[in-house]
């Protein structure tokens, strides 16, 4: 049986000593604050942004919501974020994506500034991760990275495996492990990939964020491997009160006995991504003050 990489523990641990962190920032009158924006009435947006508002409060940072109608202008959102990026007050944007479709989310990122792009999503820092010398991280890599390192996990010379290419996801992970300090050797598989199965099961270490509900079986796995799951997805179930439950890109239940280690969804990947917001926004108030940033 494996051993599970708990997500709730680690990213725990992480808001906790980011609380301290906050608290003694106080004390010396900086109040790291996140501006949070959200557009339209996507129920899953409104979970996301309601859970971060929330760890931020339980952290001691101070969150400031701005929610706009679906109708809302590319104009004025753009005016809003650069409102934002001149206000000292505020140390982190985050737009929650995605944006309704008649709105442009790559100009919105780009109109953020790189100094408060606490999402990691501005080519500037997607630059700076590419050149070896990252700043912000977008938050879902950040907290894969945090759960390697958290949990032990040696990534020098080992074989890993990235499956998708996202800008969010893929590239970022991939570049990261195979960076000085990390060493991993990577392969980025994706939907031309051929043989894919002979890819992965070569992996110490898989991580899958290619968005199919429970598109890794056994057969792709090694027999000793590291498993981290990023995918979130929604499966019908009707045993559920919802009618369907929450499972990640893994066939859990039958990879788990495959693997030296593995995240569970839910209760894995999606904790530490938050925790990494914050760790971002606790960070931008250190970094716009003078300050080093935090090593976690």
């Amino acid at each position: 049986m494996s051993e599970l990489i708990s997500g709730k523990v680690i990213s725990k641990k992480i808001n906790d000593k980011l609380r301290k962190e906050v608290k003694e920032l106080k004390l010396n009158g900086i109040e790291p604050c996140l501006a949070v924006i959200l557009v339209g009435e996507d129920p899953a947006s409104e979970v996301y942004v309601r859970n971060k508002k929330r760890t931020c409060e339980e952290i001691g940072i101070r969150s400031i919501g701005h929610d706009f109608p679906a109708s809302t202008s590319q104009k004025d959102l753009e005016e809003l974020v650069k409102t934002l990026n001149n206000d000292n007050t505020v140390h982190g944007i985050l737009c929650q994506f995605p944006l309704p479709k008649d709105l442009d989310e790559n100009k919105i990122i780009l109109t953020i500034s790189p100094e408060k792009d606490v999402d990691g999503l501005h080519p500037l820092n997607a630059g700076l991760i590419a050149m070896g010398n990252p700043k912000f991280i977008s938050c879902t890599p950040f907290g894969v990275l945090q759960m390697l390192k958290q949990s032990g996990i040696n990534t020098s010379g080992k074989n890993t495996v990235v499956l998708g290419r996202s800008n969010l996801v893929g590239r970022p992970i991939a570049t990261l492990l195979s960076s000085k300090g990390w060493d991993a050797t990577v392969t980025v598989c994706h939907s031309r990939t051929s043989n894919l199965s002979e890819v992965t099961s070569q992996a110490d270490i898989l991580i899958a964020a290619i968005g199919i509900p429970e598109f890794v079986n056994t057969e792709m796995v090694k027999q000793g491997a590291v498993v981290i799951d990023v995918g979130i997805n929604r499966k019908n179930d009707p045993s559920k009160l919802k009618g369907s439950k929450l499972v990640g890109d893994v066939a859990f239940e039958e990879v788990k006995f495959k693997t030296s280690y593995i995240t569970p969804v839910p209760g894995g990947v999606g904790p530490m991504t938050i925790a990494m917001l914050m760790a971002n926004t606790v960070n931008a108030a250190r970094w716009q003050n003078g300050l080093d940033g935090l090593d976690l």
